[in-house]
């Protein structure tokens, strides 16, 4: 469960759909380029060959004719069956790909933002409804079904072990359904080109077991954890009394802010920044003190603290389990 897995490899139907279309067209295009590169060098050996008999380049043997004619006929023939038999395919592809079953499916809103993804789980449900951010937990084998909305521009979500690419555009949304049929943490990508930080617009999706989901469902629906020690509420109250609180929301604090990541339960995700840095408690101090310095452009500003301070901020995040 700690490694990526392979993007080459599918974990679901419609990933395995779109793995099948791909190989389809890669062999016959490539059947195709040897058979063109063939006919291109029999076509050259013949104009030398005419060269070297003194006649024109572009001769045709006048016996040869019929027989040059039936091949360009053929080639045509041949052609037109590909290029059918490759809509074929993606006709089958793409009905793979919708005729995914929905019953009993995980609802999510993702909406995209520059530079992060922030996810919001049984949005159709008040009291199950939470958030989390850059990192999607779903059950292995079961349908999840996400409606896809942009904050500010054009977005496009790609996991490619799991399904296809789909654009967010704003003031539209648009939905997109899969399923994780194997274990694993599946890399994401924004696909489309967002601004200065696209490359760094990354989110994975970790496929677990049922009752391993249910457990963190359990957690993520929780209030923030209460802090033990002294280091912990004095970062709790730093978090309270700077602008952090005015940009994050942490659940059963003053912190309310909505337009940066929830940070309930920061302390359960892999990475900083949609992963740009370890989630870590030197990496949390590193990304509280400059975000800029990984992250250029970045939305987020510094926060001028003393190093005690940003100390206390970073263990106290580092409790929100």
């Amino acid at each position: 469960m700690n490694g990526i897995h392979d993007v080459r490899l599918p974990a679901g139907p419609q990933a395995a759909a779109l793995a099948e279309l791909w190989t389809i067209m890669l062999w016959v295009c490539a059947i195709v380029f040897v058979l063109a590169m063939a006919a291109l060098a029999m076509s050259m050996r013949q104009s030398a060959r005419n060269r070297h008999e003194g006649s024109s380049p572009v001769a045709i043997d006048a016996s040869r004719e019929s027989a040059l004619r039936r091949w360009i006929g053929g080639g045509v023939a041949a052609s037109a069956v590909l290029l059918f038999g490759l809509l074929f395919a993606s006709f089958r592809a793409d009905r793979a790909l919708a005729g995914l079953p929905l019953e009993g499916a995980v609802h999510i809103d993702l909406t995209a933002h520059q530079f992060w993804w922030e996810a919001r789980y049984e949005p159709h449900e008040p009291t199950l409804t939470f958030a989390t951010a850059n990192e999607l937990h779903v059950p292995v084998g079961q349908p999840v079904l996400m409606r896809l909305r942009s904050d500010d521009v054009i977005h496009s979500f790609w996991v490619p072990s799991l399904a296809g690419k789909k654009d967010l555009i704003p003031g539209r949304e648009t939905t997109l359904a899969y399923r994780a049929d194997r274990a694993g943490v599946y890399r994401g990508q924004c696909a489309e080109f967002c601004g200065y930080q696209h490359a760094h617009m990354a989110l994975v999706v970790i496929a677990e077991p049922p009752d391993e989901y249910a457990r963190w469902l359990e957690t993520q629906r929780r209030p923030a954890v209460a802090p033990s020690s002294a280091d912990e509420r004095r970062g709790r109250d730093l978090v309270e009394q700077t602008s952090c609180a005015m940009c994050h929301a942490i659940n059963g604090t003053l912190a309310r802010g909505q337009r940066a990541p929830d940070l309930t339960h920061l302390a359960t995700r892999r990475s900083l920044g949609a992963g740009v840095l370890p989630n870590t408690f030197a990496g949390r101090i590193d990304w509280i003190n400059d975000p800029h310095r990984f992250k250029p452009g970045v939305n987020m500003p510094p926060l001028t603290a003393a190093p005690a301070d940003l100390a206390a901020i970073s263990a106290y995040l580092g409790a929100l389990r």
